[in-house]
C-alpha cells in the first residue's frame, strides 16, 4: 500500500509541477508586490490547512514579509494574503475570497478545483494552485479509495509558491 500511495503522491507533485508553474510564477510575482513594499502577506489555512500556518511561521525558513491571517485583520491595498483550503468550494474559504475582492485585496488561493456548477474561490482569487486532490489515493479492498493528504500537497505548492517568491526577491535585491 505504502508503495502505491507513494507513486499517486509521486505523480500528483509531477503534475501539479507542470500544470501549476505559470501559476506559481504569478502568484511569486503577486506576493512580492506587498514584499517589496510597505505590504505584508497574509497567510489563512482552513480545517486541516492550518497546518501549513505552523510551517510557514515557526519552521526553519520561515515564509518571508508573512503574518497569520485574523479575521479582524486591517488590510490595506499593498498587502496581498493566501488561502489554504481543501476544496475551492469551502465555504468559509468563499466568504473570505469574497470580502477580499471586495476590499481591492489581491489574493492567491491554493485548493483542489472541483467541477461542479457551485461557486468558487477561484472565481474572485487573483491567481489559483489547483492541488487535483480530488479522490484517495489507494484502492481498499471493496473499490472504494482512501488516504487523502491535502496537507501533505498543500504543503508541497507552499513550497513552491514560497521558493519562487524569495527567488524574485533575490533578483529584485540584486538590482
Amino acid at each position: 500500500m505504502l508503495k502505491i500511495f507513494s507513486t499517486q503522491l509521486t505523480g500528483l507533485y509531477k503534475k501539479m509541477m507542470d500544470e501549476e508553474s505559470f501559476n506559481f510564477e504569478d502568484g511569486g510575482r503577486l506576493l512580492a508586490q506587498a514584499a517589496i513594499s510597505d505590504g505584508a502577506i497574509y497567510l489563512k489555512g482552513f480545517k486541516e490547512m492550518e497546518g501549513i500556518l505552523s510551517e510557514a511561521f515557526h519552521g526553519a525558513e520561515p515564509f518571508p514579509s508573512a503574518k497569520p491571517f485574523v479575521d479582524n485583520a486591517s488590510l490595506n491595498v499593498a498587502d496581498r494574503v493566501i488561502l489554504f483550503t481543501r476544496y475551492t468550494t469551502d465555504q468559509s474559504a468563499l466568504q473570505l475570497a469574497k470580502k477580499l475582492r471586495d476590499q481591492q485585496i489581491p489574493f492567491v488561493t491554493i485548493a483542489s478545483s472541483l467541477v461542479c456548477d457551485e461557486e468558487s474561490i477561484e472565481q474572485y482569487s487573483d491567481v489559483h494552485i489547483n492541488l487535483r486532490l480530488l479522490r484517495g489515493l489507494i484502492p481498499d479492498e471493496t473499490g472504494n479509495r482512501v488516504g487523502f493528504p491535502h496537507l501533505m500537497i498543500a504543503l508541497f505548492a507552499y513550497y513552491g509558491i514560497k521558493t519562487t517568491l524569495e527567488e524574485i526577491l533575490l533578483e529584485y535585491s540584486e538590482e
